[in-house]
């Protein structure tokens, strides 16, 4: 009764009331802002990662703005039964890049952290125009009109000028070969070696099964078949990342 009696003076009082919420508000920031300090040393370096490539980034835009995230995490959580059907757990690291990141707390269907190679670009072109096509019990909807909508890469290079504002590592070559790179990597019998040079292990050719015609299918298929594939978990070393 005392606490709630002192807790009554409080709220009565102007002064101590603003200056109670203001020692609250300030503590709760640097809670949350203090972290971002030592950030450098709290994720891991590993081999591999690098800023997505200007269609899978393209790719990634539509799959955040379709909601993908809501029902799909990307996060393998460091247990038996998740690493046995999903593969090696996330690492920070391998969000570096994501903004947002996509990791999450909730999943309608399988995480897609590894999903990079392993089914198809004509099963995934099924799949996100009738998924029920390819998985019968599925409860995803269809996504027929990224077959049909063409990928906008006008505003390309001004994106990745705004994330290496931000920090992501685009070199001024990346900037400039932008518009080329996306043509390049969803163009079978492409020359593509600049590309690959620039963006490892990215994948390359006819994604959505129309050669010659550039769609936001080309783009989200572009973003799934990397997922998972830019670190070689073969050879891996959890201590030598942590060093």
């Amino acid at each position: 009764m005392n606490i709630l009696k002192q807790h009554a003076k409080l709220e009565r009082n102007l002064l101590f009331l603003i200056l109670g919420i203001f020692i609250t508000v300030s503590i709760g920031g640097i809670v949350e802002v203090l972290p971002l300090f030592t950030i450098e040393s709290t994720i891991e370096k590993v081999q591999g990662v690098r800023p997505y490539s200007p269609l899978e980034l393209a790719g990634r835009n539509i799959y955040v703005r379709e909601g993908c995230y809501l029902c799909h995490s990307q996060m393998i959580r460091p247990f038996r039964d998740e690493a046995e059907r999903y593969g090696h757990y996330s690492l920070a690291a391998e969000s570096l890049y994501d903004r947002p990141f996509q990791w999450g707390s909730k999943r309608t269907g399988p995480d897609l952290a590894r999903v990079g190679g392993k089914y198809s670009n004509e099963w995934h072109v099924r799949h996100l125009i009738d998924p029920r096509s390819v998985v019968p019990g599925s409860v995803m909807p269809g996504y027929p009109h990224l077959a049909e909508t063409p990928l906008k890469v006008d505003d390309i290079a001004e994106h990745l000028k705004t994330l290496k504002f931000l920090g992501d590592p685009y070199t001024d070559g990346m900037i400039a070969a932008a518009r080329s790179d996306i043509a390049a990597q969803a163009t079978p019998e492409a020359e593509v070696d600049a590309l690959l040079k620039r963006y490892p292990k990215a994948a390359v050719g006819d994604f959505d099964g129309k050669p010659g015609r550039l769609t936001e299918m080309d783009a989200v298929i572009a973003y799934l078949q990397v997922l998972g594939r830019m670190v070689d978990f073969t050879t891996f070393d959890p201590a030598a990342a942590d060093r």
